[in-house]
Formats: structure tokens, sequence, C-alpha cells
């Protein structure tokens, strides 16, 4: 009798245990969707809203269901649009728990990050930075070593242009791996940062190895820019150059690595099959056909002929704390590229981790010997 009256009882508190397992359970995503949101409402200069909360205890993972977040003027309390996705995944990195590492994942889907033209200062957009990272830190209490975006936009607005300016990178896809070197602990540069984006018709990747956990920047990176038409970017050139672009294709390349505090890399733009001025501007006012038909013709003079390319290459290296970039070489580059070679389309790929540091004697241009470098200046000044 006795037995039987213990076994009843130890059912009671195991079903009760189980009952209080589903009550919490069922309980929990509202406990921390009431939480998200009362954080998202006080931030300082930030306001957001999550609709929803999904948990998969069983996979270490929780799902935010359409969140946004806008920066907030507390004294005009106008709200602007900063970033939004349609889901984020945070969970357990299982890779790097078989290893030993409990770290995080992050898989953003159909996220937009929103710059405008007031909002874009170095200095505002890396304290953008700054709280967005905070922010992911108050929800994923785990350090994040694997981050993957899906069907990403980062676009940059400016409302008050004439036009109005609105353009974007689509289509987006990023993965980075090893952010927290969970794993290939030897290796100098364990983190890789793959990109790709849509540029109006054209393409954008970015291929990046790093050392996240290095206390100065130490990465190697490559970018390339391909086939972007500007004529769909002319409320960008009307807003800020005015001029309309008739017909043209952009590029860009560009290397830089970074180790010991110190930088090296190039920037490589290129437009080809450039057209400023044409009958599309019949109904363009005098001034207008005048100022376009002037930067036509000073394109015109500096492309090269045969390859009908605009281009120049822009060499950069220094201190982290102090970049330099010699004027005179790049519009040496201008003059070379259009009398005497054209600048390849492509990576040069003479920028690496090892020639960081390793100042390369550069042949003077034209301009160079008769107006003086740069360095030259510096040189006749510790002289004197």
């Amino acid at each position: 009798m006795k037995t039987t009256s213990r076994k009843k009882k130890t059912w009671r508190i195991v079903l009760a245990v189980l009952a209080l397992f589903v009550v919490i359970r069922l309980a929990l995503p509202y406990v921390i969707l009431h939480y998200a949101n009362k954080t998202l409402a006080t931030m300082d200069g930030y306001r957001g809203h999550i609709k929803d909360i999904d948990l998969a205890l069983l996979r270490g993972a929780y799902k935010i269901d359409s969140v946004y977040l806008n920066k907030y003027d507390s004294a005009s309390q106008q709200q602007t649009a900063f970033f939004g996705a349609k889901m984020i995944d945070l969970s357990v990195e299982w890779k790097a728990l078989f290893k030993g590492g409990i770290v995080g994942e992050l898989v953003f889907d159909s996220p937009t990050l929103r710059f405008t033209k007031n909002k874009v200062e170095p200095n505002q957009v890396q304290k953008d930075s700054s709280d967005f990272r905070t922010l992911l830190n108050n929800f994923m209490p785990l350090d994040v070593n694997r981050v993957e975006i899906n069907n990403g936009r980062i676009a940059y607005i400016d409302e008050h242009s004439s036009p109005k300016v609105d353009i974007a990178l689509t289509n987006a896809h990023l993965l980075a791996l090893n952010l927290r070197n969970s794993y290939d602990s030897t290796s100098v540069l364990p983190a890789t940062v793959t990109a790709q984006a849509d540029v109006y018709e054209g393409t954008l990747t970015i291929n990046a190895r790093l050392n996240p956990m290095s206390p100065r920047p130490t990465f190697d990176v490559n970018a390339e820019v391909k086939n972007t038409n500007l004529v769909k970017l002319n409320d960008f050139f009307k807003a800020y150059a005015s001029v309309d672009i008739n017909r043209g294709s952009f590029g860009l390349y560009s290397e830089a690595a970074a180790k010991n505090g110190r930088f090296d890399g190039y920037v490589k733009p290129l437009i080809t099959n450039l057209k400023v001025l044409g009958p599309e501007d019949r109904h363009d006012t005098l001034l207008q056909k005048i100022w376009e038909g002037i930067a036509g013709g000073v394109a015109q003079i500096f492309k090269n002929q045969r390859k009908d390319q605009l281009a120049t290459k822009i060499p950069f290296e220094g201190d982290i704390k102090e970049p330099e970039t010699n004027v005179w070489f790049v519009i040496g580059n201008i003059l070379q590229n259009a009398f005497i070679r054209a600048i390849q389309p492509s990576l040069d790929h003479e920028v690496s981790l090892g020639t960081v540091g390793t100042r390369k004697e550069e042949k003077k241009t034209f301009l160079e010997k008769v107006f003086g470098s740069k360095d030259d200046k510096k040189d006749k000044k510790k002289k004197d």
C-alpha cells in the first residue's frame, strides 16, 4: 500500500515537473519577446520592434521574426529607417562545438541597411556599427563565430536632393567564418569573408582573410565591381554633378592588406564606353548642355581612345592613423592610361600581407617631376 502511494507521489512530481516545463516552454518566447521589445524601445538614439520570436531548444537556437530598428531624434521625435530583417536566426555553431568551442552563429534573411545623406559621416557610421554590435550582443549570449546574410540590401538615400537619390546594392550574400578563431587556430589569418551583390546590372565580389582577434587590424582583402550600368545611376549624377549619363559602364578593382599598424593597397576605377551629351539631352537647358558638353569633352580628352576607357590607379599606404595618397601619382596614371597604355580591367595581385610596410620605389610621373611629390617636399623641409 505504501509502495503504491509512493509511486503515485513520484508520478505526480514527474507530471508536475513536466507540466511546469511545458508552461515555461510556452511562456518563454513571450517573456523573451517582451524583454527584447522593451530593450528596443528604450535604446539611446534608436527605436525598434520585433514581431515574434520562435524557440528551438533542441537545436539551441531562436529565431527573431520581422525586426526593424530606426534612428530616433529625441528633439523632433522623428524616426528614420535604419535596419530591418525578415528573419534572424541565432544559434550555437555545431562545427565549433565539436572542436571544443562554445560560440554562436547568426543568419540574416533579407536584411536591409539604410544610410541617409546626413548619417554617412565616418564618425556616425562608426557609432552606428558600434551600437549595432552592442544590440546583437544583448540578444546573442555567445561570441559570434559564423555570420551569413542572404538576400541583403544596402541603400543610400538623400531625400532632400533634386532629384531624390535612392541607390542600393541588392541581392547581397555574405558568409563570414571562424570570426572567433574557434578552429584553424594556427593560421595567421584564420577568418574568411566572402560577399557578392548586384550593382545595377553589374556585380560586386569581395574576398577577405583576416584575424579579428589581433589587437591591430590584420587582413588581406580584394574587391571587384564589374559592368555597372552608369545610366541606372543618373539620379545620383544629376543630384551631385548636374550631368546625366547616356551611356557608360563602371568597374572598380581594389586590393588592400594591413598588419602591425601599417596598410598597403590600391583602388583602380575604370569607366568604359562613356557618353555624356547626346540626342537624349535635346530638352535640357542651354547651360545644362554647355556643362554636360564640358564634362563629356574632358572625359574624351583623358580616355584611352583605342579601348574607349577612362581609368586610373590610386595607390595608398601608410599608418592606420595617417593614411597617405600621392595626388600627382593619381593624375599621372590618368595621363598614362590616356596616352600610353590602357589600365587592365582586373586585379593586379600585387598586394598581400607580405607586402605591407615594404615601400616600393615608384617611377616619377611627369607631373611629379615638375611639381615634386609629397615625399620630396618632406625631405626638403628636413634639410632646411
